[in-house]
């Protein structure tokens, strides 16, 4: 809370002086940022590296039933991610990434680029190394950041109330200790179960169709009756029967 509190003051201080001396903020410029800072505006037709770190963040505003692919290539799908995003925080939806799309952005992510609501040791409660598991430490903790901007984006559509994250990323040792899948998504760092909490897990599981993730399991599945849980397999698979899906 007070590292949030001193960088909204940092940004205050930022836009008044900048008021003071009649600068106008130009897109991508907006203020410096401690995890990543867009130097250009964005639209359809755009690629490179800071096309991937926008899809990162728009993950969460694929559509329902879709994913956004992060391939540093501006197309359709993410202008439309993109407009989901601008809309759902009342800014103008045109599909192109300026500074006020970037100031929400910045806004929304700490210095080491997870979302403000969200952090790498709610994602991992195995071990500090992210090591173990079915891909490198750095795949595991990078798959764990685009599920981080994803649970962002369901967190805000259900009224940014609190989401409960009870499970990550697990190396072999820590699954087996808990007895999952020898094929579990969890080992790819892409996994996150959520407890029931201000939300039903229903409910968790019902909007999160909307927001990025091919794999939804939940109350009716066998042994997800306690928890929902979300991953990105490569393939849509979702069960939650108790909860018509």
């Amino acid at each position: 809370m007070l590292r949030r509190t001193a960088r909204l003051l940092v940004a205050f201080v930022m836009i008044m002086s900048g008021a003071v001396v009649g600068t106008v903020a130009t897109a991508g410029t907006a203020h410096a940022d401690g995890c990543y800072t867009w130097t250009r505006t964005l639209s359809e037709g755009a690629s490179g590296s800071d096309v991937t770190q926008l899809q990162i963040r728009l993950g969460g505003y694929a559509g329902y039933g879709s994913v956004l692919a992060v391939d540093g290539s501006f197309g359709p799908a993410t202008s439309a991610a993109l407009k989901r995003f601008q809309s759902a925080y009342g800014l103008a939806a045109d599909g192109i990434a300026g500074s006020n799309t970037y100031n929400k952005l910045y806004a929304l992510q700490d210095d080491d680029c997870t979302p403000i609501h969200f952090s790498y040791a709610e994602l991992n409660d195995c071990n500090s190394t992210w090591s173990g598991g079915a891909v490198s430490a750095a795949t595991a903790k990078a798959n764990a950041l685009r599920t981080m901007w994803k649970l962002e984006a369901l967190r805000h559509a259900l009224g940014d109330q609190p989401i409960t994250v009870t499970s990550g990323f697990r190396s072999y040792a820590c699954n087996d200790a808990v007895g999952g899948s020898s094929s579990s998504r969890h080992l790819y760092g892409d996994a996150a179960d959520l407890g029931a909490g201000p939300h039903s897990l229903c409910t968790l599981a019902k909007q999160a169709r909307y927001h990025g993730f091919n794999g939804i399991l939940g109350p009716g599945y066998p042994d997800h009756n306690d928890h929902t849980h979300l991953d990105h397999r490569s393939s849509r698979f979702w069960s939650a029967p108790t909860c018509g899906i």
